[in-house]
């Protein structure tokens, strides 16, 4: 591999105009269709397999102008001191509010009248609105939104207190303004590294090259593919991140050789064929982990993981040839001012310890030491991971200054906390004999059931084979006792199916929300199966060793039970949360841990791979164990460190979102990433690395036969290219390497 990557990467120096038209006009193109493409909808969002999915089927089947997949509003009112929402005054600002909302949009499906739907509080003090629209929340108009956020105005000036809650106001969280920080941080933190501006450009540059044809490419066929916005969000993060990483190390390769006195397109070959191989793997190992994520068998999720990987895909591609291409544009410049005058001048000085090779030359007199503090530091901070309990925000998890959370507050003081997710119980009497004595039956059963406070008449449909019963629980919707009240219910109604055949399900946002987070719970353990294995293939094909692959894959799990461990204590149990302007404590999104695992193992072991691939290949070119581990630190250190920074910048920049969604990730991604590259990748894999010695990169003969060689660490490049050493001399020749292996 290593050779046709030299080869690639010297054709793409040469042909550098060619090489950056096409990917010039791929942007471009990929831009037009973007622009031509109709607005995306929103995705649709289905969890196969789940009893709440069936039950929401049902009902669109059966009950199809209920608009059961549309968005809903409550336009909550509270009465001022002394009144009552029962006073005439109020009454008449009620419904008046109620009549300019049936009137101000032809999105809306309905519209509730809460003086004949019994939504007024015992005390009178408190009253609300519903509101049910055609279409979801995502595909509702600015002006529908307008004209319900105003509708309250009016009231409010009679001395109304009114907020709104439900899902009609959720828009998708602007994060423009992030990424541009996190661009900005990335662009000083490669100016620092490299000393030079046109090298801190380059990996910016072909970045954001491949970022806009991928975001462009899923905008294009988002309608024809039914990708949400979501899709192009996590797609923008994960190729930016890789595509800085991976231009970065191809040009920090690039400036090693021509430090070394080469030629610029000999060491622009050399620089793809060598830090281009890793770059291949880690690329690869990205695309697992986000492919993966069909495992889950959510759509939705599937198709986020296959858009992102093929962003990954063309930033893999990008640094392979538009880099090399950009490189000979640059020339020397790449170099900073100081480098370029030592060669000019050629001043050979012996070079100075850099931090890299004093903190390998530290682990290596201390690596007992070193692997104790690394293991036990992060696994006290992964204890608070076995207390992880998993669920999706609900309004109260919003922060205090928005109206949605101000109603759910407003509706749990007049109401109580279950009327902000109420159950929606679905009974299907198609095959029963007696249907109405069935739905009678499941009334009273579940007005039976503990943390109940409200059972609603059914309503049957046209057919009368079907009916609708809403129930409102005691407590909060993302509460466990909520969660038991689900489990009850359709306990009881396999024992109401076996006795009446009518058919109970239950659905709503409460019960997707649960029935979600227990499908992520069941996917957790098979993805990480996955994914963790078929990475561990790779690189033991990458690395020719058993044990160095098994180091890779076990200190990954550590970082990441250690952000859990940290998430839990933050977000869960509220530790230093005001700190985080966390607002409101409650379960973790339940969709974060797979997430997090897809991504901090893509980064993670573009870390790995780098870091370790030039530890092997001075191994592999004669350098002792301890010696190659210094090499590996001195030449990739500094790299490594500016990537997890910047990937570190990049998500704590989210950390500052008002949703409580976007505050969880960008704080798990932030924390997970300095855990892997900085505790896992600087300091346990070197101490591993050193107290194995040659039995790291032992490989049994069986299996030394059965891998391919790939050339990863450049051995056939070099001996292509003459520098090899004879049979004999040190580890050089291939069979000589194969020897070293089977200590």
């Amino acid at each position: 591999m290593a050779t046709f990557l030299y080869k690639l990467g010297r054709f793409a120096f040469r042909r550098r105009r060619y090489v950056a038209l096409v990917w010039v006009a791929l942007l471009a193109l990929a831009g037009f269709g973007a622009a031509s493409a109709s607005t995306a909808t929103s995705s649709s969002f289905s969890i196969p397999g789940t009893e709440a999915q069936k039950a929401f089927d049902l009902l669109e089947q059966r009950f199809p102008a209920a608009s059961a997949d549309g968005a809903t509003a409550r336009v909550v009112f509270k009465a001022p001191d002394g009144e009552k929402m029962t006073d005439r005054a109020n009454k008449a600002e009620v419904r008046k509010v109620a009549d300019e909302l049936k009137s101000g949009s032809d999105q809306i499906a309905s519209v509730t009248d809460p003086y004949t739907g019994k939504a007024v509080s015992k005390d009178g003090s408190t009253a609300y609105v519903s509101v049910s629209y055609k279409v979801s929340s995502m595909e509702l108009t600015d002006a529908t939104r307008d004209d319900l956020q105003d509708a309250g105005k009016v009231a409010q000036q009679s001395g109304l207190t009114v907020e709104i809650g439900g899902d009609a106001l959720q828009v998708m969280p602007e994060t423009g303004a992030t990424e541009i920080i996190g661009v900005a941080i990335a662009a000083v933190v490669l100016v620092i590294t490299f000393g030079s501006l046109i090298a801190a450009g380059l990996p910016l540059l072909t970045a954001l090259i491949g970022v806009g044809i991928g975001v462009s490419t899923i905008t294009a066929l988002a309608n024809v593919l039914d990708l949400g916005s979501t899709t192009s969000t996590l797609a923008m993060m994960i190729g930016l991140a890789v595509g800085i990483d991976y231009a970065l190390f191809i040009v920090s390769r690039y400036r090693a050789e021509l430090a070394e006195g080469r030629e610029r397109e000999e060491a622009a070959g050399r620089a793809v064929g060598t830090a281009g191989s890793a770059v291949v793997f880690a690329g690869l190992t990205v695309v697992i982990a986000l492919v993966g994520l069909a495992v889950v068998n959510i759509p939705m999720l599937s198709k986020m993981g296959f858009a992102a990987a093929g962003t990954v895909a063309i930033a893999v591609l990008i640094a392979l040839t538009l880099v090399p291409a950009m490189m000979g544009f640059a020339g020397k410049r790449v170099m900073g001012r100081k480098a370029r005058k030592a060669a000019e001048a050629e001043i050979k000085t012996e070079p100075k310890p850099n931090m890299g090779t004093r903190w390998a030359r530290f682990v290596l007199r201390k690596p007992v030491w070193v692997l104790l503090v690394g293991v036990i530091g992060l696994g006290t901070i992964a204890v608070p991971a076995a207390s992880l309990e998993m669920g999706l925000p609900d309004d109260g998890s919003q922060p205090t200054s928005t109206t949605q959370r101000r109603a759910y507050d407003l509706l749990s003081d007049g109401f109580g906390p279950g009327f902000n997710g109420p159950l929606m119980v679905v009974v299907d009497t198609a095959n029963s004999s007696d249907g109405k004595t069935a739905v009678n039956r499941v009334t009273d059963d579940i007005s039976g059931i503990p943390h109940v406070v409200a059972v609603s008449p059914a309503t049957f449909n046209k057919a009368g084979d079907t009916a609708m019963i809403t129930v409102v629980p005691q407590d909060r919707p993302s509460s466990a006792e909520t969660e038991n009240v689900v489990h009850a219910i359709r306990d009881a109604g396999t024992d109401i199916k076996s006795d009446t055949g009518a058919e109970v399900l239950v659905t709503g946002s409460t019960a997707m929300n649960i029935d979600f987070s227990q499908k992520m719970n069941d996917a957790l353990l098979p993805y990480l199966a996955l994914v963790v294995g078929l990475a561990f293939l790779l690189l033991m094909v990458v690395f020719r060793s058993v044990l160095v692959p098994l180091k890779a894959a076990l200190g990954f799990l550590l970082s990441v039970v250690a952000a859990l461990g940290a998430v839990v204590a933050v977000f869960q149990w509220g530790w230093l949360g005001s700190l985080f302007g966390v607002e409101q404590t409650g379960p973790i999104m339940s969709m974060m841990p797979i997430f997090m695992v897809g991504v901090v193992f893509g980064l993670a072991m573009d870390y790995e791979v780098f870091l370790v691939t030039r530890m092997r290949e001075a191994y592999v070119h004669g350098e002792k164990p301890p010696q190659a581990i210094v090499t590996g630190f001195r030449h990739g250190a500094r790299v490594v460190t500016a990537a997890a920074v910047i990937m570190m910048a990049v998500f704590a920049g989210f950390i500052g979102s008002s949703e409580s969604m976007i505050k969880m990730i960008g704080f798990s991604l932030a924390i997970a990433v300095f855990f892997d590259a900085f505790v896992v990748r600087m300091a346990i894999v070197p101490a591993v690395l050193a107290l194995l010695g040659k039995r790291a990169w032992w490989l049994p003969r069986w299996l030394d036969r059965l891998l391919p060689n790939v050339d990863v660490e450049g051995e056939g490049l070099r001996k292509q290219l003459g520098e090899m050493p004879s049979d004999g001399e040190g580890h050089g020749d291939a069979q000589g390497e194969r020897e070293l292996t089977r200590v």
